[in-house]
């Protein structure tokens, strides 16, 4: 069942980041991430920063935050044009060479692919904040606050692209609880399920 491209959807605060860079170094395989973010900032003209924000978060907290958007003549706002790139870009590296990508929708973009192992990971609501404040120096007096609103934000923007709903089982080949089996374990079964 060996995979060559596999894509991690994650949670805030899970770990899924550091779940898909150590499973790249472990399979010895390209990873993408922030350097996602860079190739498409360079083929849309956008900002890094703005990429970062737009290209996996909604707008607002619910779809109709899309209703208010600038569009241009054609109809497309900002937000499609990054999605358009982004697409091209997810599958023009899954062609190029076995690799992780982290987040942007990969697992729907990527889904009619056979040679894909699509993964979730998440963790309960304890376990993300204790890894937010350690590893993030987070401050926030309500970090709880901080990781809904990032997960309902990255929640509506894979609806309104996906049509599909973010972070249920069906959309996926493997869901991991990282605050249950910890990260290496994670990365253990991960590696183990790519078939090398």
């Amino acid at each position: 069942m060996s995979k060559r491209i596999i894509t991690i959807s994650r949670e805030f605060g899970s770990g899924g980041r550091a779940i898909g860079k150590q499973v790249a170094e472990r399979l010895g395989i390209a990873y993408y991430d922030k350097e996602l973010i860079e190739k498409i900032a360079e083929g849309t003209g956008f900002s890094k920063e703005f990429i970062q924000e737009y290209g996996e978060h909604a707008p607002g907290k619910n779809i109709f935050s899309y209703s208010f958007l600038g569009r241009t003549a054609s109809g497309m706002s900002m937000q499609d044009y990054i999605w358009t790139e982004q697409k091209k870009i997810i599958k023009e590296l899954a062609d190029k060479e076995p690799c992780v990508i982290v987040g942007r929708c990969a697992d729907y973009i990527l889904r009619r692919r056979e040679d894909c192992l699509h993964v979730f990971v998440h963790a309960a609501m304890d376990k993300k904040v204790e890894r937010i404040v350690s590893l993030y120096g987070e401050t926030v007096d309500k970090p709880e606050k901080k990781l809904r609103d990032i997960d309902k934000k990255r929640s509506v923007n894979y609806q309104y692209y996906t049509d599909r709903e973010w972070g249920q089982s069906q959309n996926y080949h493997l869901c991991l609880d990282s605050g249950v089996f910890g990260i290496e374990k994670c990365v253990d079964l991960i590696v183990d399920l790519a078939g090398k």
